[in-house]
């Protein structure tokens, strides 16, 4: 169903560009090449539903905190993963060892960011600005220190044609058989064409407090930590904190006033299998 609305194009782009850059990490691995194989991660099927709150500052100026509440739907398989607003759809994995594996995927999610006139008073007589659904690819190098992934999104709506890379580091800590903890570290690029769809002002815009801004490409650091808590094998309730500190194309924009954002989500998911 999200495939029919991505541009074959940019789904090719995606795959060649996470293949390339897994090819490159494993020229590094220690593994020895011969062992390497290509194959489907068995997973068995399961799937759950919960609700979540979220509460997110974005950095507008004078902007209100936006709390929601939205359900949880999780479903996995072989070849399949759906968590919230996000699918993916998984391709062969490449298996280098025991504690070393490559897993691939194509992406699709929503997202939900943008603004409508009269969220803030430095957004009256602005254009909304929509989020809509994002496509692409990202490839994952799971190890025994910290697990690498790269991720490739373009917007395939086609509200600001922009697009974005993002580079992470993760690792799960595991504290007794019920709480996990799981930090991360991600450098974000996005586009000129994302920043300027996002935090630009255009000519018919403009005023006294608002000049005319032209986005251009920036990078943005991400830091994060999850914790998990299961009550049993069905039960469990998560907590997810992220702080993104903005490039300074994006803090130059006549409408930001601040120099991060913010989100907290906590979730419940009762897990049927």
């Amino acid at each position: 169903m999200y495939l029919s609305h991505i541009p074959a194009s940019r789904i090719s782009s995606a795959i060649l560009c996470a293949m390339s850059a897994s090819a490159f990490v494993v020229g590094l691995a220690s593994a020895p090449v011969h062992a390497a194989e290509f194959e489907y991660p068995e997973e068995p099927t399961s799937w759950g539903l919960g609700i979540g709150a979220a509460s997110t500052q974005d950095p507008y100026t004078k902007i209100d905190r936006d709390n929601d509440v939205l359900p949880l739907i999780y479903y996995e398989n072989t070849y399949v993963l759906v968590f919230g607003p996000t699918v993916e759809f998984k391709l062969p994995g490449l298996r280098i060892s025991d504690t070393q594996r490559f897993n691939f995927s194509i992406v699709a999610t929503y997202d939900w960011s943008g603004y409508e006139e009269g969220d803030a008073d430095i957004l009256d007589e602005m254009d909304d600005r929509d989020g809509g659904l994002w496509a692409g690819a990202k490839v994952e190098w799971q190890n025994e220190v910290v697990n690498v992934s790269a991720e490739w999104l373009a917007d395939a709506s086609g509200d600001s044609d922009g697009q974005q890379l993002t580079l992470g580091l993760e690792r799960t800590w595991e504290f007794g058989e019920r709480v996990t903890i799981t930090p991360r570290l991600a450098a974000a690029w996005l586009d000129k064409k994302y920043v300027d769809y996002y935090f630009g002002v255009r000519s018919n815009e403009a005023r006294f407090d608002r000049p005319t801004y032209d986005g251009k490409s920036s990078l943005n650091t991400e830091f994060g930590v999850r914790g998990d808590y299961m009550f049993d094998e069905r039960h469990s309730v998560f907590l997810d904190l992220e702080a993104v500190r903005l490039g300074s194309e994006i803090k130059d924009s006549p409408l930001v006033d601040r120099s991060t954002a913010n989100q907290v989500v906590f979730g419940y998911l009762y897990r049927f299998e």
